[in-house]
This record gives C-alpha cells, sequence and structure tokens, in this order.
C-alpha cells in the first residue's frame, strides 16, 4: 500500500479510502490511486484485514443441484450482488438435502469464519435444518421461504399459480389439470396451494395432481395420461422443463396446442419462447431474488456487529409475471 500512495503522490490513508469506497476523495485523486494499483498490481492481503477489522468480508451461500435453471441463476445473482458491494462468496454445493448435509454444510462455512450465510433452499427438510443453527450466524433463505422461521428472499410461487389458472379459466376452460413438482420442495407446494385455491374459489372440479419431479421426462409421462383423456383441455405445469415434455407427449398422440389443450409452465427459462409452440409461463426473476436475499443477509450482518435486534424473520417478496405466448388458447368446447 506504501508503493501505491509513492506512485500515486498521496498518503496511505487516501489509498486507504480509495480501498474502501469511500466518498471523500476527489474524482481525479480517486483515478490517480486506482492508476497507480494498476501499474502496480496491487492486491489487499484480505487476511491481515481481517485481523484487523474482525470482518472476512466473506459470506457462505449453500446451494443444491445448481444445474436446475432455478438455483443456479439465483447462485449467479447472488455472486454478481455480493461482488458489487465488496464481498467474497465461498460456495458449499451439496447433493443431497437432508438435515444432517445441510447441518455439517454450516459448520464448515462457519469454520471458514464467513459473516453469513445465504441457503438456495427448496426443501422443507432444508428449513427445518437451518432452524436448528438459527442464532449461530446471520443467515437468510434465497427462493423458498417459510415465514416465521427464517428471513428469506422469495418469489410469490402460489400468486404466480393464482395467475396461470385464473387465465386458463378465463379462456373458457371448465378446469385446469396440474403436474406438480417434488412434494417436499416449498416451490412446488406453493404453485399447487394456488391451482387448488382458484379452482375451488370457482366452484370448478379439481382433478388430482399428476406428480412430477421437475425433469421433462416427468412431463412427458404425465402428459402420455392427460392426452390420452380427451376431456382434458388446460394444464398448468409447475415448471417449464415439464411443460416440455407435455408438449411432447400431446404431439405424440396429435392433440393440437392450443387449439385442443392450452399449457402453461413456470420460470419462463430461455428455451420456453422458442419450443412449438412457444409456452405461456410465469416468469421468475432470478437474478432479483439474489440481489434481494444477499442485501437481507448484508442487513442482518450489518445488524449483528451493531448488536441491534429486530431484524426478526423479514421475507423480501419478489412479484411474479404471467408471459403470454402461443401455447394457451380460448377453449374450444
Amino acid at each position: 500500500m506504501a508503493d501505491v500512495a509513492v506512485l500515486a503522490g498521496v498518503s496511505h490513508q487516501t489509498v486507504s479510502r480509495v480501498l474502501n469506497d469511500s466518498p471523500n476523495v476527489r474524482p481525479e485523486t480517486r483515478e490517480r490511486v486506482l492508476t497507480a494499483i494498476r501499474e502496480l498490481d496491487y492486491r489487499r492481503n484480505t487476511a491481515a484485514r481481517a485481523l484487523v477489522t474482525k470482518r472476512s468480508q466473506t459470506l457462505g451461500v449453500i446451494s443444491f443441484d445448481s444445474t436446475l435453471y432455478g438455483p443456479s441463476h439465483m447462485l449467479y445473482g447472488i455472486e454478481q450482488a455480493a461482488r458489487g458491494a465488496g464481498y467474497f462468496i465461498s460456495i458449499a454445493s451439496l447433493r443431497h438435502q437432508d438435515i444432517r448435509s445441510v447441518l455439517e454444510a454450516v459448520d464448515r462455512l462457519r469454520d471458514q469464519a464467513v459473516e453469513g450465510i445465504a441457503v438456495i433452499a427448496s426443501q422443507t427438510s432444508t428449513v427445518a435444518a437451518l432452524a436448528q443453527r438459527v442464532g449461530t450466524v446471520p443467515m437468510v433463505t434465497v427462493g423458498a421461504t417459510e415465514p416465521g422461521r427464517l428471513p428469506g428472499a422469495g418469489v410469490d410461487n402460489q400468486a404466480g399459480a393464482e395467475a396461470a389458472v385464473r387465465y386458463l379459466l378465463d379462456l373458457g376452460h371448465r378446469t385446469v389439470h396440474h403436474v406438480a413438482g417434488p412434494a417436499n420442495w416449498l416451490e412446488a407446494g406453493a404453485r399447487e396451494a394456488g391451482w387448488r385455491t382458484v379452482l375451488s374459489a370457482q366452484g370448478r372440479e379439481v382433478p388430482p395432481a399428476l406428480p412430477g419431479d421437475w425433469s421433462a421426462r416427468s412431463g412427458y409421462e404425465a402428459g402420455l395420461r392427460l392426452a390420452a383423456d380427451p376431456a382434458v383441455t388446460a394444464v398448468f405445469c409447475a415448471n417449464d422443463h415439464m411443460a416440455l415434455g407435455l408438449l411432447r407427449a400431446l404431439h405424440e398422440h396429435g392433440r393440437r396446442v392450443p387449439e385442443e389443450v392450452s399449457v402453461v409452465g413456470f420460470d419462463d427459462i430461455p428455451e420456453a419462447g422458442y419450443l412449438t409452440p412457444p409456452v405461456t409461463t410465469v416468469r421468475q426473476d432470478f437474478g432479483e431474488l439474489g440481489r434481494r436475499g444477499f442485501e437481507l443477509l448484508r442487513d442482518l450482518v450489518r445488524a449483528a456487529d451493531r448488536s441491534a435486534t429486530g431484524a426478526g424473520h423479514r421475507v423480501a417478496t419478489v412479484a411474479p409475471e404471467l408471459v403470454l405466448r402461443a401455447s394457451s388458447g380460448r377453449a374450444t368446447g
């Protein structure tokens, strides 16, 4: 740092202010310091800084099955927001969401002196495990939330499902069938609840939900059953990958979409607009979810530094958006 100060012609304290993004530095002075940093290839000694400040500037993230579109993009959103705020990220990726694996991941990240942990939660077992570590380190969930248990950032999955089902009913369909996600996933439960709530409120038949596991294969298998029933005219799938499989099954059985069967998915994966036909879906802003989750965790970390109370179980909710495309149309029967 001393070499940077000499080359830039400023004090050691001024270099420190620039490194800490202090507003009390003139633009021309800041640029001289940044130029000197680049020329000298200066790298901050984070270990030494942590010893002085008692702050690691590192947050932990626990992620599961990052090959899925949603979790991988939430992770990216968290990382981008953290980097923009000057935080480092340490990631623990788990294959299974059992209680033991989750608790081991929390303890492993705590051993790395992280200041807080964001968990890309999806299953009820994950939230139950995290509840056992409440108070040991600031923690938030991202993606799925259970109000009253842990603070978190999540999409209003039930509201998104309700919007999709109301839209299909408004098109004249007498009822809407549902290909559900895994029973132990919080998002799947909320989406099924939204589907069931709208049908019940309007006095419509509530068909049995068909089980899925988020994969196109499971959507295809459910689609084979639905395609064989001529009374099926509208289907709401709990995610777009299952909607993709459903479309294949309907095509193989000669059921035209949307002329005979309307299909709505959830997530708005990048491929959704390029399928045949393009899929009507409920869009989730995964990048915004990651950013909201990071900001909530940062606030909890700051509150812990001040020994503040009242952070409580705040939940940041991101509104979903119904995206209309060609896979849905008016009932013709």
